[in-house]
């Protein structure tokens, strides 16, 4: 299969890939939309990190493009309606930079409560500085976290090892872990932490989720930390409220609007700011996460190549599938509109064919379903063509 990995995906997907017999074609830049459409010619497997988007017109001009593997946490860069409608399984890797991110958030909330950043810049400058004013140790401080998803939970746990007071909130209900209290609203988490960090998901309802008034409801001299998207917090707000003092610093390393490539300048109001922390959005950029994340993909993409599992999928119904015996036995998919009477037109061109169906399965999401059967490998070479001509079908396949 032809196989397209850019962004420079670590060289395990590329082994993985090459090791199961896939024609494999790498890149390290994020390419224009006509670029990457002239380069999807013929391609089945395609693997991105966060800065390619894909658009319903690449979908569109891209009609052997079968799978996507999105080599980071989120989706937002992939319009997912698109993919499921031209029946595309997206997969990505919500654990593998989970350890990373949370490792970075402990270190920055050292380095702001030390003041580290202002005892470094004066000493390069040949400054002697050893004042222990509001250098601050983080035990017995009230860290409160904005989203206890994955790298929420983790960071939590760190936290806590490390004595602090752990507040969380998020609009979803969570396991509590260890000994962290949830907070009943957001209001109440920022009124309440010393040291706010956020992690919440990229969904556009939660843009400027931290404005002008959120800032407001903070303790004065409150550390604010963003490593989950750029457009959670209104960076205007932020710079103001650095500057009045309210917030006594911050360290960001996500961005509303992030360069293409090293090539291209970052701009943000927050530059010059001496007590903030700009990153270029390396919380996963660690070579183990990087690792981990390549293993991962590549491996439920393999799986859904080869058995059409799509339990980890991000866009297709959940399906766990075990290998199936590929002599006599033969596993159709069939991707559809998610409309009545599907499946009932689907055993009707089985019992046109005399095809003997072995084992069957059909989940559905909102948008699409996904029919599996595994059926005696004889049957009429028609059968392909037949079910392509059912009603609402987006794609079928053949294992």
């Amino acid at each position: 299969m032809k196989t397209l990995l850019l962004e420079d995906i670590h060289s395990n997907a590329v082994a993985a890939f090459a090791g199961a017999g896939y024609a494999v074609r790498s890149g390290k830049a994020r390419v224009s939309e006509d670029e990457l459409i002239a380069a999807l010619e013929g391609v089945e497997v395609l693997g991105i990190r966060s800065r390619t988007h894909l658009t319903p017109r690449i979908f569109e001009h891209a009609p052997d493009l079968s799978v996507v593997g999105a080599y980071c946490i989120g989706t937002n860069q992939i319009d997912l309606h698109a993919a499921s409608h031209r029946g595309v399984a997206v997969f990505n890797a919500p654990y593998s930079n989970t350890r990373s991110v949370a490792e970075l958030v402990i270190a920055e909330i050292i380095v702001l409560i030390r003041r580290l950043y202002d005892k470094i810049a004066k000493a390069h400058m040949g400054m002697w500085d050893k004042t222990t004013e509001r250098a601050r140790e983080v035990r017995g401080k009230k860290l409160g976290i904005i989203g206890f998803g994955n790298i929420g939970s983790q960071v939590s746990i760190l936290a806590e090892a490390m004595g602090m007071d752990v507040y969380y909130y998020d609009n979803v209900d969570k396991l509590t872990i260890g000994n962290a209290t949830r907070l009943a609203s957001l209001r109440e988490l920022l009124e309440t932490a010393d040291i706010i960090t956020l992690h919440v998901d990229g969904n556009p309802s939660n843009t400027n989720l931290i404005d002008a008034e959120e800032f407001a409801m903070m303790k004065a001299g409150v550390l604010l930390l963003n490593l989950s998207r750029g457009h959670i917090v209104n960076v205007e707000a932020l710079a103001d409220n650095l500057r009045n003092g309210k917030v006594a610093g911050a360290a960001v390393d996500v961005f509303p609007a992030e360069p293409r490539d090293g090539r291209e300048p970052f701009v943000s109001p927050l530059q010059g700011l001496p007590n903030v922390l700009l990153t270029p959005h390396i919380g996963g950029s660690t070579e183990e996460a990087q690792e981990n994340i390549a293993t991962f993909v590549t491996q439920k993409i393999l799986e859904y190549n080869t058995t059409g599992s799509t339990f980890t999928s991000v866009n297709f119904p959940h399906i766990s599938l075990p290998l199936h015996d590929k002599s006599p036995v033969r596993r159709l998919l069939h991707v559809h509109e998610n409309v009545p009477g599907v499946l009932s037109h689907i055993n009707g061109i089985f019992a046109q064919n005399n095809v003997n169906v072995i084992s069957q399965y059909l989940r559905t999401n909102e948008f699409i379903g996904y029919a599996i059967a595994d059926v005696d490998a004889e049957y009429k070479d028609s059968l392909f063509d037949d079910l392509q001509k059912v009603p609402h079908t987006i794609r079928v396949r053949i294992l």
